[in-house]
C-alpha cells in the first residue's frame, strides 16, 4: 500500500506574517506571496524562514568569498566582485610579468616625433621610438634618475629622421659609455640610421647601434 504524505501550505504576505506571528508546526511550510520566501515551522511562533526565494525573487546573501583571483566581501544593499590586480593580469594597471613564456607576441612600440634640435627623453619614452629630424645638429641628452626615475632595465631608441646629426650625451651625473668616436657622448652616423640608449644602474647608460 502507497503511503501518501500530505503537506500543508500556508499563504501570506510578509507583514501579515509579522503581524500575526503564526504557529506552524515542524515541518509544515509557509509561504510570502509577495516576497516569494519560503517558511518552515519548527512547532512555535519562532518559525525559520528560508534564505533564498523560490519564485525568482532576490534572496539575502551576506557576503561574498571571492576564489582566485577574485576579491569579496560583505554584501549590504549591493555587492561586487573584483579582479584581485596582485593575482591576476588585468588590461588597465601597470604589471610585471615574471616566469611567463610568450608565444608569438606582437609587441608595439609608441613612436614620439620630435622636430626640434634639442630633446631631453621623458618617462613616457621608456621603450618608445623617438624620431629627430631637422636639418640642423640635434643635442640629446638623457636626465639624472633624480629627474626622471627610468627602471634599470630601460630602452630608449632614437632614430635620425633628418640630415642634422643626432649627439646623445648625459645630464648631470649620467655616465654613457659607447663604441662611438666620442664614447661618451656618441652621434648616430647617419640619416634614417638608429641608436639605442640602455640603463644598466640609475645614472648609467649605454648607446649601441649604428653610430660614430
Amino acid at each position: 500500500m502507497a503511503v501518501v504524505t500530505q503537506i500543508q501550505l500556508r499563504r501570506d504576505t510578509a507583514a501579515n506574517w509579522t503581524s500575526t506571528n503564526p504557529t506552524l508546526a515542524s515541518g509544515e511550510m509557509g509561504f510570502e506571496t509577495d516576497t516569494g520566501k519560503a517558511k518552515i515551522g519548527n512547532g512555535s511562533s519562532t518559525w525559520t524562514a528560508l534564505s533564498y526565494a523560490v519564485t525568482g525573487a532576490a534572496g539575502t546573501v551576506t557576503s561574498v568569498v571571492g576564489g582566485t583571483g577574485l576579491t569579496g566581501g560583505t554584501i549590504t544593499s549591493t555587492g561586487t566582485l573584483a579582479i584581485d590586480t596582485s593575482v591576476v593580469v588585468d588590461k588597465t594597471t601597470t604589471q610585471t610579468l615574471t616566469n611567463k613564456t610568450l608565444t608569438a607576441p606582437v609587441i608595439t612600440y609608441s613612436v614620439n616625433a620630435q622636430t626640434g634640435t634639442t630633446y631631453t627623453p621623458v618617462l613616457s619614452d621608456a621603450a618608445a621610438v623617438i624620431t629627430l629630424t631637422n636639418a640642423s645638429s640635434i643635442a640629446v641628452t638623457i636626465p639624472p634618475n633624480s629627474s626622471v626615475a627610468y627602471a634599470v632595465g630601460t630602452q630608449i631608441n632614437f632614430i635620425q629622421g633628418g640630415a642634422g646629426q643626432v649627439t646623445i650625451s648625459g645630464g648631470s651625473g649620467v655616465t654613457i659609455a659607447s663604441t662611438g668616436g666620442t664614447s661618451t657622448a656618441p652621434k648616430i652616423r647617419a640619416q634614417n640610421a638608429m641608436a639605442t640608449a640602455i640603463q644598466t644602474a640609475a645614472n648609467t647608460w649605454y648607446v649601441v647601434g649604428d653610430i660614430a
